[in-house]
Order: structure tokens, then sequence, then C-alpha cells
């Protein structure tokens, strides 16, 4: 990426006059934030002539020249990222990729495309069920709030309460387990290993190295494995990031799994939807008059 350019704070070019003799917007028009600056065309000042995220030059310096990771460090970030950050969140983003069929979130985009639901609605699915805390982007927020609660003290990790007395009043279920552990696990998996020591080699921060050092005592002491949510939340972490972006990230990154699935179930039929019909208990059902 290029050296950043001068962020003055206003648009350069949005008070000046134009050769094309259009208006010239008033000030009080204006829509600027510290992420994003534009400057107008001369004959048209609605139309973008040139963007800047961060001082960047969007179109004329990063497109071509940065990655989609890049950018996406650079929209939550002032600082261009360094080399270690870059190459972390590449290797969370192809991990985070494709949940699978079996994932929540995937299946209810499935759903959506086999029913012939729009592109949006599919997508919508996906993170309506992918965002809460059974493994969701919720998780992720919650497991980022206790590295900053408790860092790497393990004998915080195991007294720490999930859901203290007195929390306000939540859209969200209560927590029943530390955030970031599988539920359901008896071990940790072979892909939840191999994904936190790619991590910890990238060295974008201490937290994946340290989970990686203490897997097994984690797993003793906690009662339950990590799951692949707790691994994102130390990365995320990592990385420098808030729980707040943590968990938008995360709901972002597993959107192109979704997407794929269901195009393939709106493509393939309702015929050929791969999971299971469902069968009733017999003895449940009530018969006909």
């Amino acid at each position: 990426m290029a050296a950043p350019l001068p962020d003055t704070g206003t648009n350069a070019n949005a008070n000046a006059s134009n050769a094309g003799g259009a208006p010239t917007p008033s000030p009080r028009d204006l829509i600027h934030t510290r992420i994003w600056q534009e400057e107008p065309e001369p004959d048209n000042p609605f139309a973008t002539r040139a963007a800047y995220c961060r001082g960047y030059d969007v179109f004329g310096e990063l497109v071509g020249r940065a990655s989609w990771v890049e950018m996406l460090l650079l929209l939550l970030r002032d600082e261009r990222p360094t080399a270690a950050a870059v190459a972390t969140l590449e290797a969370l983003a192809v991990a985070l990729a494709n949940p699978g069929p079996r994932e929540a979130s995937v299946h209810a985009a499935m759903c959506g495309g086999v029913g012939g639901s729009t592109a949006a609605a599919s997508l919508i699915a996906a993170l309506s069920v992918g965002a809460g805390r059974n493994g969701g982007a919720r998780d992720v927020h919650d497991a980022m709030l206790l590295w900053q609660r408790c860092g790497t003290d393990l004998a915080a990790w195991a007294d720490y309460d999930p859901a203290p007395a007195g929390e306000p009043m939540q859209v969200w279920p209560a927590a029943g387990r530390l955030p970031g552990f599988e539920p359901h696990g008896v071990s940790t998996t072979t892909v939840v290993r191999q994904l936190l020591t790619t991590l910890a080699g990238l060295r974008a921060g201490p937290r994946c190295a340290w989970l990686l050092e203490r897997l097994e005592t984690l797993r003793l002491t906690i009662g339950l494995p990590l799951a692949i949510s707790g691994v994102a939340a130390a990365a995320l972490a990592d990385l420098g990031l808030t729980p707040d972006e943590g968990e938008m990230l995360y709901l972002l990154l597993r959107l192109p799994g979704a997407a794929a699935h269901a195009l393939e179930q709106k493509a393939g039929g309702f015929r050929q939807f791969p999971f299971y019909p469902l069968e009733l208990d017999p003895a449940a059902t009530p018969e006909a008059p």
C-alpha cells in the first residue's frame, strides 16, 4: 500500500468553483467521516471523482495493489496494517469462509436457496442464525471480552462467570458456558489444532500462542474443548480489534460459504437437498378421523 495522503478533515474540492458551472454544494450538505472522504466530479457535485479511505486514494492507489484483507483492516484502523496482521486475517478468513453445510447459519442459507428465496434473504438468514452465542458471532464477542477481563490468567478463566449478577437485560439468551468453547465437544478437534498452530506461527500477537501451549490444560480446567469461535476470538484480539469489531468481522467472513451453498441448492432443487427428511414418530402423530 502506498504512503498515506494527508488527511485535512475536509473535502478539498467541495467549495471550489468548477469549470462546468455545476452548483457548489453547501458545506452543510457534505457527508464525511474519519474513515472516508470523497471529492466530486467538476460537472456533478453528487458524483465521485476520488474516494479516500484513511487518506489513501482508493481507486488511484489501492485498487490493484492492496488486498481485500488489507482494505478490511484499513477500514477499522487509522494506520496501515502490518504484514503479520494481514497474514493472520488472511489465514483466519480462509478458515472461516465456509463453516460447512452442517453449521446452522449455512443450513439456513441453504434452506433459503432451495426454497427460492432472494439472494439477500438467504444471506440475511445466515447472518441471523449465525449471530448468537452457540458458536456464532456473539460467542466471539463474549470470548474477546473474556480476553479483556482475564488476559492470560488461567485461574481467572476457571473462575470467570459468563453471566454475572446484575448484567443488564440482553437480546441474547443467557450464556450457559464459557464463551469460545464447544458445548458438546469431547476432545479438541483436528481443525481447531491446525488453525491455532498456523495462527500462532504468524506471530500477530501473544494470545494464539498462549492458547496453543495450554490447549489440553484448558480443556481439563474448563471441562470443554476449544471451539473455532474461541480461536477466532484470540486471533481478532491479537489484531487489536474490539469485541464489537470482532463480532462484525466474524459475521462477514462466514458469508462466502453461506452464499455458495445457497446458490448450489437453488440450482439443484429440493429433491437434491442433502439433509435427511423429517421423520415423525408414528406414536406421536394423531390418527386421521
